[in-house]
């Protein structure tokens, strides 16, 4: 997979808002507006750690799929182009390479 399938996705989020339609899920989104955005974006988010801890691949893949879709919305609600993302991911592996320090960490806590 390449970012072409996100580059898809947030286009189709980005028509729904030009364009609603009736009985759309994105669009029922941009209509109750911001504030029930980031409400889903927080639930999908804490879905998928739930899903995460609970290691059901199948699960935690969906989980994220949700929030990746949600956060398009996001995305699309404050005129933030997915590039901007997409470019800052870009900037951010050029850090690869660029080792820290590593703690001792108990994971049981």
């Amino acid at each position: 997979m390449n970012d072409e399938v996100l580059k898809r996705l947030y286009q189709v989020v980005l028509d729904r808002k030009a364009n609603p339609q009736e009985g759309s899920y994105t669009c029922y989104l941009f209509d109750k507006g911001v504030d029930k955005i980031l409400k889903k974006v927080g639930e999908e988010c804490a879905e998928t750690i739930i899903a995460a801890k609970n290691g059901v691949e199948e699960d935690t893949v969906n989980e994220c799929s949700d929030l990746l879709y949600h956060l398009m919305v996001l995305l699309a609600a404050q005129d933030i182009p997915l590039d901007a993302v997409l470019a800052e991911l870009d900037r951010r592996s050029a850090k690869i390479g660029n080792l820290k320090q590593m703690r001792v960490t108990d994971h049981n806590t």
